[in-house]
């Protein structure tokens, strides 16, 4: 199971009971004898009447007990090899299903596909009717089968693990917008593993800042050292970054000391720079030299 794909199941597990307030909740489904083919998980429909007034796709599921869900997530094939593997792996579950009672199960299992967004190689294939934003009924087909666009959803708070398949500027939107909503630890969670931008994720990053709050500060603190002891190398990077900080500060102060007035363009050459030896070269030079100039050479 891959990281991405990963967090999104967790997403669902830990999110769906909430958002639905208990209508569906979310299970990982056993593996099926030899072959090994599974879905991505599950929705167990647990209360019907809970899902209908949420927003699409959830109403879809009123009328059925369990739903496969196959998740795409950015970077995924979305081809026609993945639509007909999503496709066995619903057969499957739906063959397990009628295996396990007695009479047998004679209903059809729903798929519902959810990626970032929807290929236009489908159109070609099957006939698409768009029922609510981001949602499409994908025909013809005997069972229900929807196909489920996240870059094309609404930022709603019951969507949100639907929400975690976004891409690109979508994803971007989500993180900014989802961040406030949800507590410390699912954010970190997003922030390790959904591919947003680097400007987003140093905003959101920026929201770990030190706080009044002794509660709030001690499990950020956890937070944080549990993922450092995790991550040796970021860890290094972080006490090489403070070096760097503190090598520049040392810098202008002594430049100070010594009257020298840097211009904006030695400002940035001195900001610009990430490299120690340098910034200690230039610290060595700025003992003797006679001018600002002479001690960035």
């Amino acid at each position: 199971m891959g990281k991405l794909d990963g967090f999104a199941k967790l997403t669902f597990a830990e999110v769906t009971p909430s958002v639905t307030a208990g209508s569906a909740a979310w299970h990982r489904p056993p593996e099926v004898r030899l072959e090994r083919v599974q879905a991505d998980g599950y929705l167990r429909v647990v209360r019907p009447d809970g899902l209908g007034p949420l927003a699409a796709p959830w109403p879809e599921a009123c009328g059925h007990d369990e739903v496969v869900v196959e998740i795409k997530m950015a970077g995924d094939h979305v081809d026609i090899v993945e639509l007909k593997r999503a496709t066995l792996r619903r057969l499957v579950r739906e063959i397990e299903r009628i295996e396990e009672r007695e009479p047998p199960w004679m209903g059809e299992e729903p798929l519902w596909v959810v990626a970032p967004h929807l290929p236009s190689w489908l159109y070609t294939v099957r006939a698409l009717e768009r029922f609510a934003p981001g949602c499409y009924r994908v025909g013809p087909s005997p069972f229900l089968f929807l196909w489920i666009a996240a870059n094309e959803l609404p930022l709603r708070d019951e969507l949100v693990p639907f929400l975690t398949a976004r891409s690109g500027q979508a994803l971007d939107d989500f993180a900014r917008w989802v961040a406030p909503r949800r507590d410390v630890e699912w954010v970190i969670s997003m922030l390790e593993y959904l591919p947003m931008s680097p400007k987003t994720r140093e905003d959101l990053l920026r929201r770990f800042a030190r706080v009044d709050d002794p509660e709030i500060e001690a499990r950020r603190q956890w937070i944080l050292q549990a993922l450092l002891a995790h991550t040796p190398e970021v860890k290094e990077q972080l006490i090489e970054e403070g070096q760097i900080t503190e090598a520049r500060a040392l810098l202008r102060r002594l430049l100070a000391r010594r009257g020298f007035a840097p211009t904006a363009a030695m400002e940035t050459q001195i900001d610009a720079c990430s490299e120690l030896d340098t910034l200690h070269r230039w610290l060595d030079q700025a003992m003797t030299a006679d001018s600002a100039e002479d001690a960035l050479a």
